[in-house]
């Protein structure tokens, strides 16, 4: 595909990061400075200049391209983008970031009948929706849905109370479900385990399963799945007044640590059970005042990474058993796992999921990243397929990749190197980010 990635911030050099492999990409930004970072690291092109303005965007070759994507920190900027594209090009895919949340309320607005907008991207919803994930299945670290949660991704952190030392082909043997451990990431480097691999204490584990049997898989790596019922967030931002807003509807108890005076008087107009809290996060006697470690989850989502690093910290010492912390810059992300910080969420990344969910058309659905190099791949068969009709035993997948799970009409199917894929089965892959574009190709 063509794609024009408007704006080079975090999220922007993120999604070009992660389409460039498989796509001809050209950012338009207005910083020299991030032009020259972006040159240096990405094989991308780029075009100096404003995304509003419609001499840039005729360089950047609008009338030809597939897709537009504006994701600069001006939502006018965007809309004026997608609304430009709409003249030179109408049939071009249009993605606009818009975090003003009075402009989300609308949505409707951006419709194809109107502004002719194809999907609105909203960091801040975006993560809400990836903690409440998170908070509904407490002890792991990662959870992805697919088919409308017919299947569920979980990552977990392997801790002393997992299955250490067991070799896979051995693990789960006597049990009344069906599971499939697809990959683990090990000090950093991405492993597609095998029957004879073991999980190693510090692990973090991904393992697919029918969704309602997750808390299953929670148990068998010793997490305890009682229910959430009462947390703290640090940080009264769109993120922590969404997030509690959605707390206080599932009946949550809920307080928020905020230390700005005019933003705590509009969270407490604003939110009606939530308990408004003025003061610093990284207050030690304010913490052990609330009794900090009585709250089942502290959320940290201050706008500033090194404060939500800090508080985290501060609430593990002080005995909580559950920490996610808001890390913006995702280069960050493996130095916060490091100092023991396994729960994070990250804008960019929440954002770049959401639209990876809606780019892929015909027999690729959906491209899904999980962590730093791991991608779910959920595409759908033809009877013109190779893939068909074949023990999985007998065909020549891309190094780095496996099948986890397909589906055929409401029947999950965990496979074994046995299981045949049938013509209109859906079919989920994990795969290194190198392999994805093998990974595709099979499929065509």
């Amino acid at each position: 595909m063509n794609i024009i990635v408007i704006g080079a911030g975090e999220v922007g050099y993120h999604i070009a990061n992660k389409l460039s492999g498989q796509n001809d990409i050209v950012i338009v930004e207005r910083n020299p400075e991030k032009i020259k970072y972006i040159s240096e690291y990405l094989d991308v092109a780029t075009i100096q200049g404003s995304g509003s303005d419609p001499s840039v965007l005729e360089i950047a070759g609008i009338k030809s391209a597939d897709m537009l994507i504006a994701v600069t920190d001006s939502d006018e900027t965007n809309i004026v983008a997608c609304l430009l594209s709409n003249f030179f090009s109408p049939s071009v895919i249009k993605v606009a970031r818009i975090r003003n949340q009075e402009f989300v309320k609308y949505e409707k607005f951006f419709s194809r009948h109107f502004l002719n907008i194809d999907l609105i991207l909203n960091p801040e919803l975006e993560i809400v929706k990836t903690i409440l994930k998170l908070i509904e299945f407490p002890g792991a670290s990662d959870v992805v849905d697919f088919i409308g949660g017919l299947v569920r991704i979980i990552g977990i952190k392997a801790d002393a109370f997992s299955p250490i030392g067991i070799k896979l082909k051995n693990l789960g043997k006597e049990l009344s479900y069906n599971f499939l451990i697809v990959a683990i990431i090990r000090n950093g480097r991405l492993i597609i385990p095998r029957g004879e691999d073991e999980i190693k204490l510090g692990d973090l584990v991904y393992v697919i399963s029918k969704g309602e049997e997750s808390t299953k898989i929670l148990e068998l790596f010793g997490k305890e799945i009682k229910p959430v019922t009462n947390v703290l967030i640090v940080g009264g931002g769109n993120v922590g007044e969404n997030l509690a807003y959605e707390l206080e509807k599932r009946g949550i108890k809920t307080k928020i640590i905020e230390k700005d005076p005019k933003c705590c008087a509009y969270l407490a107009e604003k939110l009606d059970k939530t308990t408004i809290l003025e003061g610093d996060g990284t207050d030690l006697s304010l913490l052990k005042e609330e009794n900090i470690e009585d709250t089942d989850y502290v959320i940290t989502v201050t706008g500033q990474e090194d404060q939500n690093v800090l508080i985290s910290l501060l609430a593990k010492a002080l005995g909580v058993k559950r920490v996610l912390t808001r890390i913006n810059k995702t280069s960050y992300l493996p130095l916060v796992s490091a100092i023991g910080l396994d729960i994070t969420v990250s804008p960019a990344l929440s954002v770049i999921s959401a639209l990876l969910k809606r780019m892929f058309q015909r027999k690729v659905l959906s491209v899904m990243p999980l962590g730093e190099d791991l991608q779910a791949v959920e595409v759908i068969t033809t009877s013109v397929s190779d893939m068909i009709e074949k023990p999985l035993r007998k065909l020549k997948f891309p190094k780095d990749s496996i099948v986890g799970a397909i589906v055929r009409g409401k029947e999950v199917i965990i496979p074994s190197g046995e299981t045949v894929i049938l013509p209109g089965d859906r079919v989920i892959i994990f795969s290194s980010t190198e392999a994805v574009s093998k990974v595709e190709k099979i499929w065509h």
